[in-house]
């Protein structure tokens, strides 16, 4: 099955996330899960996520991520960790960090888990709390230490944003201290809570200039001792990434009520139905479901990407960033230089830097929640 997609095939899903639930004791204000996550109330069972595990590593996934929301809130993951790695998937917890201790590292390593990535939200107690919306700081310490005596790889990954980014060399030393084997500079995608906040979280290009800068020296300095990912915000270029690398053709989301996506924020997309694994096979929905076949290829590409050289390269970009920035997904992402939009958004980086320089804030920052949820799916009347 796996195959060019200039010749309208496309390759097995070899990149599984499970997202197991949206519950989360964090109210990151940066968090890509649905606004409206009040709404979805239903979570599949264990024997449903069983089977959607089973399915997908008969179709070719290898590389599997237990996701949320916060996957902890499961009290069966040990079993679906387990379930995992006797079907022979390399297995990547991606945590929080709250609602774990010790034992329940350990129980993880047992059942046979290969990965575990600690989030924090700043390298200070008071600015990780406040955006985390909880007195979490110590807590992350102490399990990104338990991480490192349990014999993981430690994986640290911080979200950057305008709040924190000029932390950036702090945050690095902090990875240091704690012997980080891993650090992911992740910077914010403006996606779901983001999205709605990104007035107050777009950073200024000088905050990207100087944080590339350090990201740069360290990732020099620490050379065979800890390695440091860091990529410019999508904003701030003139191509985009390869989104997903391409739609429905690596990565495969599950969401906790069993919807699936080809890319993770696709259900903003009008028009798409949505397949979910209640319903059909893993299968079914990968080959033969028209939403994933809809931006597969090149057939669908309006200009300037249908004649690009480059979009073997980079597919047009993000579907969901083209809907957002244009109302048009199937439009070239702005981000791109060769988009008849990027002048608009160029425009718009420009008046929220202004803004920030001159601290006026438009809008309040609104905390990842469901009651902020409900409040805002009545105030757009959806």
């Amino acid at each position: 099955m796996a195959g060019s997609n200039l010749n309208n095939t496309h390759n097995p899903p070899l990149w599984l996330l499970a997202e197991l639930t949206y519950s989360c004791p964090l109210q990151c204000p940066y968090c890509s899960n649905p606004m409206d996550i009040a709404s979805y109330k239903d979570e599949l069972s264990t024997d449903d996520w069983l089977r959607v595990l089973r399915e997908a590593r008969k179709m070719g996934a290898t590389q599997l991520g237990f996701s949320g929301g916060e996957p902890l809130v499961r009290k069966d993951l040990e079993n679906l960790i387990k379930e995992s790695r006797d079907l022979g998937y390399y297995t990547n917890l991606i945590t929080s960090g709250v609602g774990m201790d010790g034992e329940r590292i350990a129980a993880f390593k047992e059942a046979g888990l290969d990965h575990i990535q600690v989030s924090f939200q700043a390298s200070d107690e008071e600015l990780n709390n406040f955006i985390a919306g909880t007195d979490s700081f110590q807590h992350k310490l102490e399990m990104a230490r338990q991480v490192k005596i349990q014999g993981y790889p430690m994986v640290l990954c911080f979200v950057l944003h305008r709040q924190n980014t000029d932390q950036i060399k702090d945050i690095i030393e902090l990875a240091i201290a704690l012997e980080a084997d891993y650090l992911e500079l992740a910077t914010t995608q403006y996606y779901g809570w983001a999205k709605h906040n990104q007035e107050q979280l777009l950073p200024t290009k000088e905050q990207i200039i100087a944080a590339e800068k350090v990201a740069h020296e360290y990732q020099e300095k620490m050379k065979g001792k800890m390695r440091i990912f860091y990529v410019v915000p999508d904003y701030f270029e003139d191509r985009p990434k390869p989104c997903m690398n391409g739609w429905g053709n690596i990565f495969l989301t599950i969401t906790p009520d069993g919807t699936a996506l080809p890319c993770h924020s696709a259900r903003i997309i009008p028009g798409l139905e949505l397949p979910n694994v209640n319903d059909h096979s893993i299968d079914w929905i990968w080959n033969d479901s028209p939403d994933f076949k809809k931006f597969r290829g090149y057939e669908w590409m309006k200009e300037p990407c249908r004649s690009c050289d480059e979009k073997e390269k980079d597919f047009g970009g993000c579907r969901c960033q083209a809907l957002m920035l244009t109302g048009d997904a199937s439009n070239t992402d702005p981000v791109c230089s060769k988009s008849p939009n990027h002048g608009k958004l160029v425009e718009d980086i420009r008046r929220i830097e202004a803004n920030a320089k001159q601290n006026i804030i438009e809008k309040p920052l609104v905390f990842r929640n469901m009651r902020a949820s409900k409040k805002l799916i009545t105030s757009t009347g959806s």
